[in-house]
């Protein structure tokens, strides 16, 4: 397991924002993962324990509009077809788990691009 400053700070990081948006489960949680090369983004309904929505570059959607998933044009594709995808199962609001990663580059263009398609934060 990585042992570093800078994953130990995002794990605190992780804790401190993922108990401030659990507080109210009756809202659905969009929680994003990045890694290197991929990102990963999903809405969960904490209540049921159920992922109702995912997207992540590794899925065959994205796949066929771009190739490469580490920047901030391929998060910015996956939060729009997370977008869609949310309308057309009725979700409308969510709060937006960062899972510890900073609010910026593929982070916020993701999210976005999830708030362009008409999901409020």
């Amino acid at each position: 397991m990585k042992t570093n400053a800078r994953y130990e700070a995002r794990l605190k990081r992780k804790q401190r924002v993922k108990k401030k948006v659990q507080r109210n489960k009756t809202k659905l949680r969009l929680t994003v993962f990045k890694s290197a090369n991929h990102i990963y983004a999903q809405i969960i309904d904490d209540l049921q324990g159920k992922t109702l929505v995912s997207e992540s570059t590794q899925s065959p959607a994205f796949k066929e509009q771009m190739k490469y998933g580490g920047n901030v044009k391929a998060a910015c594709l996956v939060g729009s077809l997370l977008g869609e995808k949310a309308i057309k199962e009725g979700i409308k609001e969510v709060y937006c788990d960062r899972n510890g990663f900073i609010y910026a580059g593929r982070i916020g263009a993701l999210a976005d691009a999830v708030r362009e398609k008409g999901v409020q934060f």
